[in-house]
């Protein structure tokens, strides 16, 4: 089914009720107050609202950030109403926070998210070529909402340098990627991850590390192996940004996971790589 979804800045506080009533939807917790959202708009932050006609469906929120003599934007929330997800609105509102943060004058664009949720890995990096260098431990502490609760919040944090080669050209390496890491599926099909005994694995120049497709039916129903996900994943995503990798881009396959590439920093046409991870 085609809707005709409309994006657009938000400015108005009829709007910015919408959104706190949206949020509340979606998350399950108290919304940002209207007088921090208004402060934000006014001083250099952005929303924008995906519309059906005049229902918000959707919305992104971002303020500015700062560190060390670089400005920059902070997307701090993404959502879109459970009724219209999988019908591409994310990557809609991504495109005019893109548009419109260029014409305020940013340069780069961050956010964080889960690293275990492959859906948004592959939005972020395959969709709109960001790149993930900086893999933050419990980011957030103990969150107690549906998508949250009963995992450690670690995230990986997205740098999008919306005027660079890698955004502006679409950028994606040729690489052929190397897999060390053996999956199996146990009795009732969710995936496992064994790790290697060595950590030789390192010396690629380029490397694909397997994430279940859904990590949220395993959490609800084998919260045991999620939480051996979230650990597994943090030693290798860890060791990798450390040494000097970034996620690109996700490869989706018919298993039961998905796989996320790796390649040296090095090599990306990014204007600069300086880490943020203690700023958002």
């Amino acid at each position: 089914m085609t809707l005709d979804i409309k994006v657009r800045k938000v400015t108005e506080l009829k709007d910015l009720y919408a959104m706190q009533k949206l949020e509340k939807k979606i998350w399950g917790m108290e919304p940002i107050p209207v007088h921090q959202t208004m402060t934000a708009v006014k001083n250099g932050g952005l929303i924008v609202g995906a519309f059906l006609k005049e229902q918000m469906v959707g919305y992104s929120y971002s303020f500015t950030g700062y560190t060390e003599g670089q400005v920059y934007l902070c997307s701090h929330m993404l959502a879109v109403d459970k009724e219209f997800q999988m019908m591409g609105i994310g990557k809609l509102l991504k495109d005019e926070q893109l548009r419109l943060a260029r014409e305020m004058g940013y340069r780069l664009i961050v956010w964080t998210f889960d690293p275990l949720e492959s859906r948004n890995a592959y939005l972020n990096t395959s969709k709109l070529f960001g790149v993930c260098y900086d893999y933050i431990v419990d980011c957030y502490g103990k969150m107690d909402d549906g998508l949250n609760k009963g995992l450690p919040t670690d995230r990986f944090q997205v740098a999008w340098w919306i005027d660079s080669a890698r955004v502006m050209n679409k950028w994606q390496p040729n690489l052929q990627y190397s897999r060390p890491f053996e999956t199996s599926v146990d009795r009732d099909s969710y995936p496992i991850l064994r790790l290697p005994d060595t950590n030789k694995w390192l010396l690629a120049e380029e490397i694909e590390v397997p994430v279940p497709k859904n990590i949220q039916l395993i959490k609800q129903n084998k919260p045991e192996l999620a939480y051996e996900w979230r650990m597994k994943t943090r030693t290798i995503f860890r060791q990798l940004c450390e040494g000097g990798f970034a996620l690109i881009d996700v490869c989706i396959t018919e298993d039961t996971v998905a796989y996320y590439r790796f390649c040296k920093r090095s090599i990306i046409p990014l204007p600069n790589q300086r880490s943020l991870s203690n700023e958002n």
